[in-house]
C-alpha cells in the first residue's frame, strides 16, 4: 500500500499549481486554518495526516476536474501548472513540433 500525499507534497501540489492558500481551501471545500495545518504537519503538536480525499480532490483538481455529479467521468482538462523552479516543465527539453 502507498503512503498518502504528506505536508510537503500538500505544499508542493498547491504552490505548482499557483494557488495561494485561502485558494485552495476554496477548491477543496475546506477553511484556510485546515490548509496551513496540512502544510505544517501537526496540530498543537499533533500530526495531521491528509485525509485520501483531499488527496484525490488534488488530484482531480490537477486533472482540470472542479466538480464531479457522479455520472460518467468527463475528458481531464489539467491545469496549467506553474513552474516554480525556472526548469522546463516537460523535462527534457524537446518540443512536439
Amino acid at each position: 500500500m502507498t503512503q498518502g500525499m504528506n505536508s510537503a507534497r500538500f505544499r508542493e501540489w498547491r504552490k505548482a499549481y499557483g494557488l495561494k492558500q485561502k485558494d485552495a481551501a476554496d477548491k477543496l471545500g475546506l477553511k484556510k486554518r485546515v490548509i496551513q495545518y496540512y502544510e505544517k504537519g501537526d496540530r498543537d503538536g499533533k500530526a495531521v495526516e491528509i485525509p485520501k480525499s483531499v488527496e484525490l480532490a488534488c488530484l482531480a483538481l490537477a486533472l482540470g476536474h472542479e466538480g464531479y455529479d457522479g455520472g460518467p467521468v468527463p475528458k481531464a482538462r489539467a491545469l496549467e501548472r506553474v513552474d516554480t523552479t525556472g526548469d522546463d516543465m516537460a523535462g527534457d527539453g524537446a518540443s512536439d513540433d
